[in-house]
């Protein structure tokens, strides 16, 4: 969230709100440069053509093309690396995950928040939301390029065809779509009614999007065809939604709240709301294992991370990081054996084991970090975030 960022620029860290085995042995099944494990499904390894939506690898599960080793050629080719965003110190910073250590450091524009694979996973972008600008970040080579003008880039989604790219400027209260390559603004939606614009996660046909409005306590239901709004989803008085995924049957979306500590339920096909599903205090973000079968939350404000069955809707378990902690956004390793978190209020990265919930790595990086990204990532073509791939 962009307002409360800012004044964290100004004001300091409390400010700032918003938005298995080891990790050696997580890593040790490699190809020449990126991580791997069996090799790419054939049904994964085509490219999907921009212009029409892929259909799914499988109707019972929306994360089919997730598993580990189903890299895609061009992902195949990246380094295994995980870009960490440093908000305050407008920075990236770099991990590799065989040694767990900083391996690269660059400048980009002010308040970077979010680093997201391009659906055609050939770029990872750096959403610089003070900085106005975008800067992309070569995989293969893991450097950054030349910063890209677009206004308040808090978030980035792209269309499930491929065809826009959705900047979410969240002090300007709009979703601007995008040309996907160039940047160049295409059509501008207003959603005065969401203030706080923050994340999205699409229904299982790509056709529709869930987003949250973080300073409105209420969500919004967007047609991405015809780029409009169709509904609000208001939810409980004082509700702060953040990061929204879509079970992996696409009958139900989960809302991190960090101001209710728990996930809403909200119905897919009816979008309406279900129930709140408490985890931990601060929950802020979602992501699904590589089987399928499990939600990781993050909770960000008790320091410990929950585990959904998608099968019972319902909590299994919730791991706490030793000392605490502030596990914010991230995601799963190509593998699926590590979870890595930023750390938001201490100025570190966690690696986390998928199996056993023990912390692997605590890895000290710059200040504030947020949304960092894990590739190279399975899957067939990106629709945003720090790697939402279908």
């Amino acid at each position: 969230m962009r307002g409360a960022a800012a004044v964290l620029v100004a004001a300091g860290a409390l400010a700032l709100a918003g938005c298995g085995g080891t990790a050696h042995r997580a890593t040790t099944t490699t190809t020449a440069r990126g991580t791997g494990g069996a090799g790419p499904d054939p049904a994964s390894a085509t490219p999907p053509r921009a212009g029409r939506i892929p259909p799914l690898l499988s109707r019972s599960d929306v994360y089919a093309a997730g598993r580990p080793g189903r890299l895609m050629p061009v992902a195949r080719r990246a380094l295994s690396r995980i870009y960490v965003p440093a908000s305050r110190s407008n920075a990236v910073d770099v991990i590799d995950p065989r040694t767990a250590r900083v391996v690269g450091h660059f400048a980009v524009g002010a308040l970077p928040q979010h680093i997201t694979p391009s659906w055609d996973l050939r770029t990872l972008w750096v959403t610089n939301d003070l900085g106005n600008s975008l800067t992309p970040i070569d995989p293969q080579t893991g450097r950054p390029g030349r910063p890209v003008p677009v206004l308040d880039p808090y978030n980035l989604y792209f269309t499930a065809d491929g065809r826009r790219a959705i900047v979410v400027a969240e002090a300007h209260r709009q979703l601007d779509f995008r040309e996907p390559h160039t940047m160049r603004l295409v059509h501008t939606l207003p959603v005065p009614q969401c203030a706080g614009v923050d994340h999205m996660d699409y229904t299982a046909d790509g056709r529709t999007a869930l987003v949250s409005c973080e300073f409105a306590g209420r969500m919004i239901v967007v047609d991405l065809v015809h780029e409009r709004v169709v509904k609000t989803i208001e939810l409980k008085p004082g509700a702060m939604p953040q990061d929204v995924k879509l079970s992996p049957d696409g009958r139900t979306f989960y809302v991190a709240d960090m101001m209710n500590n728990g996930v809403w339920l909200i119905d897919a096909r009816r979008m309406r709301e279900i129930r709140l599903q408490p985890t931990g205090a601060g929950a802020h973000g979602l992501y699904p294992s590589r089987d399928s079968r499990v939600l990781f939350v993050s909770n960000r404000g008790a320091g410990s991370i929950t585990r959904i069955s998608f099968r019972t809707r319902r909590p299994i378990g919730t791991w706490h990081l030793p000392g605490g902690g502030s596990p914010d956004m991230g995601g799963v390793s190509a593998d699926g054996r590590v979870l890595w978190l930023s750390g938001r209020y201490n100025a570190e990265v966690y690696a986390i084991s998928t199996t056993t919930g023990r912390l692997l790595h605590r890895i000290k990086v710059g200040l504030g970090p947020h949304g960092l990204c894990v590739w190279p990532q399975p899957g067939r073509y990106s629709i945003g975030h720090t790697g939402i791939l279908r």
